[in-house]
């Protein structure tokens, strides 16, 4: 397994250097930070014909990056033959224009697939996790909210919906105060006006906010473990709220494998095509139990609309109804959790990277 905290020095920096010569990576480190300063390279980029930039812990968006990128193509050589740029984005409009705004191909491999294996490792050898054969079902879904700032509009347009609909009684976490942007969640729903115009009014006067999680109030992020496990063991299923979701991109973080390392059905609010995109690395999802179109309509605001119709339609479920629901689900959740906890998914993504590396190789012309 890769410890994702030494995944360039260990896994891509010496491939690197014993097979795509004259080339030199950088990266950022510490991890989360796309600033200039945390810019790092290999070598002295000045005299290396090529460079591989990794851009694949954090969203691509060109706008917030512009610093970072006038420092990494003032940092290359002037006759440098060629750069990639590495993304842990597929099928992204984002990532496609990064790529030519730098003039460099374009790869991508699942970064957050190998964080989320080593982030919740050695969870199915502990006594965390309530066997899914004894649940007990008693709320419809958990769905934690932390951050509703910055990129993430589309929680907060879930959360009107959850107002809408009456849902707040489920595992919901909302801050009233994004605890990372500071700012109010009325006066960010300004910018979702368009599409729903009740909204600001909607969450400045809900009393069901803020309703947090333990932790939830501080600057403390749940990324790397995993949490909430009475709420979980209490809940048919997992709302996972990604961190992105408006746009053409495929783009998953560690967070939608909490249900999966949780042994837990699942509903995206996610980018369109993510169930299928999880499907592709060898996962099933529950289309056989309840309705997952969601996944396939682009309009982004429909989807959203979709995706609380569901959870809507379950909710309105008897408790015994959810029982049977949730039993009904145990055979799919079974298959991933082992395939998450067995190996089988770290073969596809070992695959999956040393073919990238490869098709690097090929582009920069070393082979």
């Amino acid at each position: 397994m890769i410890r994702i905290d030494e995944i360039y020095d260990h896994t891509f920096l010496p491939y690197i250097k014993k097979y795509i010569t004259n080339t030199c990576m950088f990266y950022h480190d510490p991890p989360g930070r796309i600033d200039p300063e945390s810019l790092l390279c290999s070598a002295n980029a000045e005299t290396e014909r090529s460079y591989i930039y990794f851009f694949d812990q954090e969203p691509v968006e060109i706008n917030r990056m512009k610093p970072t990128l006038r420092s990494l193509i003032s940092r290359t050589a002037p006759n440098r033959q060629g750069g990639v740029l590495v993304t842990s984005e597929k099928d992204s409009d984002n990532a496609d224009a990064l790529a030519r705004y730098l003039s460099a191909g374009n790869f991508y491999y699942f970064f957050h697939g190998w964080a989320a294996l080593d982030w919740y490792r050695g969870y199915n050898r502990t006594f965390m996790i309530q066997p899914w054969g004894e649940r007990q079902i008693g709320r419809t879904f958990i769905s934690p909210n932390r951050i509703i700032g910055g990129e993430r509009l589309h929680r907060v347009a879930m959360l009107y919906h959850f107002e809408k609909y009456s849902l707040f009684h489920n595992h919901i976490s909302a801050p009233r105060v994004c605890p990372v942007e500071n700012e109010e969640i009325s006066h960010i729903a300004r910018q979702l006006q368009t599409h729903y115009p009740d909204i600001v009014d909607t969450l400045y006067h809900s009393r069901n906010l803020p309703k947090t999680f333990p932790g939830e109030h501080t600057q403390e992020m749940h990324s790397y473990w995993l949490s909430l496990f009475d709420q979980a063991c209490n809940s048919l299923l997992y709302h996972v709220t990604e961190t992105v979701y408006f746009g053409r991109r495929l783009h998953l973080t560690e967070k939608s494998f909490k249900p999966i390392a949780m042994g837990m059905p699942f509903v995206l609010t996610a980018p369109a095509g993510s169930l299928e995109y999880l499907r592709s690395y060898g996962f099933k999802t529950f289309g056989h139990l309840w309705d997952e179109s969601y996944d396939q309509e682009q309009d982004d605001h429909k989807r959203l609309h979709m995706i609380a119709t569901l959870l809507k339609q379950l909710d309105d479920l008897t408790r015994t109804e959810k029982q049977q629901l949730f039993e009904s689900a145990i055979p799919v959740i079974t298959h991933n959790w082992e395939h998450f906890y067995w190996g089988n998914f770290e073969r596809i993504l070992w695959q999956e990277l040393m073919q990238m590396l490869e098709d690097i190789d090929d582009h920069l012309g070393n082979r």
